[in-house]
């Protein structure tokens, strides 16, 4: 269980204007994610990793919750993987919106979703493989078909992060291009999921979720770039957001730095 993903997603979340946010976590790692900010709730858990029993704790917040995201920090073992699955259910039943990603992709291939649903997955490349079984190919128009197909079976929308971001549901289709090379450092992505899930939360469907959040993510990346060329840590973009929603159409804009 890492402590850094979930405070960024909550971080992030709340800048986008989310009310509260909270975050489960094991003890041990619960008071290091509180310290990063008052701002944070956290779920204290027992044990180091998230384990069935955990649940006990989480499922009364679903009712509460107008937006659920799992995966960011959360590790791969064993436990966790079924607990996952059985979190991934119990939210999918309550009917709100759902934003995967990172370790919980995995486990959340194993679980049917049904019709309706209001899911949104955020994987990179690599993610997209383990989640699909297919890597996504170079070219971005076979990319985008893949991707598309991937979403229609999974009953989801897919926001595979990339130079370009593809965003499908299988059945509507977006490419951003906003974003720049300084973002592959660690963390943007918690970053993003933060701006989803908090769209989500505030009531837009998946797709037009996952295509804003694309869009402001990758726009408040550019902003960071602007003042600090390619430099940039994820926090940079979190501090952004709301300069990116005072011009929102920035994106059309911006001309990216020379790399220093």
């Amino acid at each position: 269980t890492y402590t850094g993903a979930p405070a960024l997603v909550g971080l992030a979340a709340l800048r986008m204007g989310v009310d509260l946010v909270y975050i489960a976590s094991p003890e041990r790692t619960a008071y290091t994610i509180a310290g990063f900010s008052p701002n944070l709730i956290t779920l204290k858990l027992s044990g180091d990793h998230l384990s069935p029993g955990d649940l006990a704790v989480v499922k009364p917040f679903l009712e509460k919750a107008t937006g659920i995201a799992v995966g960011p920090g959360l590790g791969t073992h064993k436990e966790t993987h079924e607990a996952v699955k059985e979190l991934v259910r119990a939210a999918l039943k309550s009917g709100k919106p759902l934003l995967v990603d990172a370790d919980a992709l995995k486990p959340f291939s194993e679980v049917e979703v049904p019709d309706g649903g209001n899911v949104v997955l955020t994987p990179h490349e690599g993610e997209f493989q383990k989640l699909t079984g297919e890597r996504p190919p170079l070219d971005l128009e076979e990319r985008v078909e893949v991707v598309a197909g991937a979403a229609g079976r999974l009953r989801s929308t897919i926001l595979l992060k990339g130079p370009v971001d593809v965003i499908s549901d299988g059945r509507r289709i977006k490419l951003n291009y906003t974003g720049n090379p300084g973002m592959t450092v660690g963390g943007t992505g918690d970053v993003l999921s933060g701006v989803v899930g908090a769209l989500l939360a505030q009531g837009f469907e998946g797709f037009k979720a996952a295509a804003a959040g694309a869009y402001i993510n990758g726009l408040a990346g550019d902003l960071a770039a602007k003042d600090l060329g390619y430099h940039i840590v994820a926090t940079d973009l979190i501090e952004r957001i709301p300069k990116a929603f005072e011009n929102p159409m920035a994106g059309k804009e911006f001309k990216a730095p020379q790399p220093s």
